[in-house]
């Protein structure tokens, strides 16, 4: 393997690795609410807060993580951030009222923030060149093998010992994995030089480096929709699960087959998408998403943990296809700002969709506000069209159009 290739691939395992431990301490959040409800006595709609509050949090700092990276680099961002929310995740344990709660999942949801633009991009540059929404994939599937292992297994040691030493415990496991992170990533892309140092100062397309608006914004439109469907769902899921039957433990199990489910789905439809274009592939995860979600609700307990792996890769699917089709619409040295721009209008949708549906959920019920997040998944399809095909089989499946 040449020097390149192997330092494109020691970057995405760095990457992978941090995605892992990010998403981790996003999804043990589902485990969690149910277990603060019952302790705080808490409201659904309060529930939707406090998850707005963390993805509030890291929807206010995606964009600066992508500006200051430029700047600084991206090793120095991702070990402070890393620190940062390791630190709310601890401080979490101490907490004593709804308000604690709050800040404190604010402050982790900011360190959280620099994660997903700042990998995005180092894997994006690593493989300029290669089979990067692949790559992209890949790295997303190290993020939902978090998901995946994480809530499951802070579920069972919030049964023996408490969901306070639960967050303690991977606090401490986060504050650790910061130092790995700064030693790791300055062998590979160095500190400041990181970055993109030596960009320009005026993109050639504009501050934002977009080479084509109207298909960034589609773009954008769709991954706001997708993941305001996902978040909602996945905030609320466990509260539909323990009006069937399920345990805690039972609830941790279902979030790793979904989260399972979407591991397969992130890699499977990026690499489906290389083959058969974006376009295509949004329409059959969205569709399998409404559909999923609808036969989902009327389900015992036991047909329904049987469903959650099917629903998970459809769920997460379209996720992998719309990042990796960022890199295709911005300029090179603007890719960080784009992701980080392009991460907040979606971290966005997931900070403001719980609170929403709680709140419709404590009128109406949790089933009644699950329905309409099937009914939202399908309102993405009206705006597939509006992402340009390339033909069938080429690499991207998104024709550019500079200064379009």
């Amino acid at each position: 393997m040449s020097p390149p290739r192997r330092r494109a691939a020691a970057t995405l395992a760095a990457c992978s690795a941090i995605h892992f431990l990010h998403d981790g301490f996003s999804d043990t959040l589902y485990v969690l609410f149910p277990l603060l409800a019952g302790d705080f006595r808490l409201s659904l709609t309060q529930v939707g807060l406090l998850k707005m509050a963390y993805m509030g949090g890291m929807a206010g700092f995606q964009t600066p993580a992508g500006l200051l990276a430029e700047r600084w680099g991206e090793r120095d961002l991702l070990a402070a951030g890393t620190a940062l929310v390791a630190t709310g995740y601890f401080l979490l344990g101490t907490a004593g009222g709804f308000g604690a709660l709050l800040g404190l999942l604010l402050l982790a949801g900011l360190g959280s923030g620099v994660q997903h633009p700042l990998s995005s991009s180092l894997v994006s540059k690593g493989y300029e060149t290669g089979p990067r929404r692949v790559a992209l994939g890949t790295y997303n599937f190290a993020g939902d093998l978090g998901k995946v292992t994480v809530p499951a297994v802070a579920a069972l040691v919030a049964a023996w010992a408490g969901w306070r030493w639960a967050t303690r415990g991977y606090g401490v496991l986060g504050l650790l994995a910061t130092v790995v992170i700064f030693v790791l990533l300055g062998r590979i892309v160095g500190g400041r030089e990181g970055g993109a140092a030596g960009a320009p100062a005026v993109a050639p397309a504009g501050r934002w480096g977009i080479l084509d608006s109207r298909g960034f914004s589609a773009l954008a439109a769709i991954a706001v929709l997708d993941t305001a469907t996902r978040y909602a769902l996945l905030t609320f899921l466990p509260f539909l699960l323990m009006a069937k039957g399920a345990p805690v433990q039972s609830v941790g199990l279902a979030l790793a087959l979904v989260f399972g489910g979407g591991a397969v789905g992130k890699f499977v439809c990026g690499v489906i998408a290389e083959r058969v274009g974006v376009v295509r592939t949004v329409v059959l995860t969205e569709l399998a998403t409404g559909a999923g979600i609808f036969l989902l609700l009327p389900l015992p307990l036991t047909p329904a943990l049987v469903l959650l792996p099917f629903l998970g890769i459809a769920l997460n699917g379209t996720s992998s296809v719309l990042y990796g089709s960022v890199a295709d619409l911005v300029a090179p040295e603007r890719r960080a700002r784009a992701y980080g721009l392009f991460y907040t209008m979606g971290v966005g949708a997931a900070a403001v969709a719980p609170p929403l549906y709680g709140l419709l959920g404590d009128w109406a019920g949790v089933t009644f506000a699950l329905a309409v997040v099937g009914v939202m998944a399908l309102g993405t399809l009206p705006l597939c069209p509006r992402l340009r095909v390339a033909s069938i089989g080429a690499p991207g499946g998104v024709e550019i159009h500079p200064g379009a």
